[in-house]
């Protein structure tokens, strides 16, 4: 189970610094998703095909929004002046399940994966998500035979609660489920 109170639980490559998302990152921050979708079709539900013609500025909802609505905050992970990965959290805005944020977008540059990017931008998130007195749950889906993702999240204290079979239909028509995680967040101290 993951101890948000534990900053020993955050270990982050020298060479690779964590920040918010700015506005001034969007191009580099398209420049990573088309890049992922390309690569790793069967692990988003966005399609490269489609997101390739949207515009890096079409990205401003990714930004950090004041009200907490929507978007609340993207995480990305720099090397030097290279994004090399990035996580969303987003929150509803109806009163009944707003102590509940969604975790999206999680990505990490290929030639990065198994430095532990993953985890720190994650961990990251969910201590941001732990600070806010009203978030109490954290939410994702993930792409049925991602076992290493699966494994990430669950290593973060995330557990599997449902499963959406046949979730994405891909271009070649093959259908992968996505499995449906969830995390009890400790109120803050």
């Amino acid at each position: 189970m993951l101890n948000l109170l534990s900053p020993e639980a955050l270990i982050l490559p020298a060479d690779i610094k964590l920040r918010m998302l700015r506005e001034s990152d969007l191009h580099e921050y398209k420049r990573l998703r088309d890049a992922m979708l390309l690569a790793h079709d069967e692990a988003f539900t966005s399609d490269a095909a489609s997101e390739r013609g949207r515009s890096a500025e079409s990205y401003r909802n990714r930004l950090s929004q004041a009200n907490g609505v929507g978007c609340m905050f993207t995480v990305t992970a720099w090397q030097a002046e290279q994004l090399v990965g990035a996580v969303s959290c987003e929150r509803e805005g109806r009163a009944k399940i707003r102590h509940i944020a969604h975790v999206v977008g999680m990505m990490v540059a290929d030639e990065h994966q198994g430095r532990g990017l993953g985890r720190a931008l994650l961990y990251c998130a969910l201590r941001l998500l732990g600070a806010e007195p009203e978030i109490r749950m954290a939410t994702l889906s993930v792409s049925s035979g991602n076992q290493g993702a699966i494994r990430l999240y669950e290593s973060l204290g995330f557990r599997r609660y449902g499963q959406l079979p046949g979730a994405l239909k891909l271009a070649d028509g093959r259908l992968i489920g996505k499995d449906l995680m969830a995390l009890d967040l400790p109120p803050p101290p």
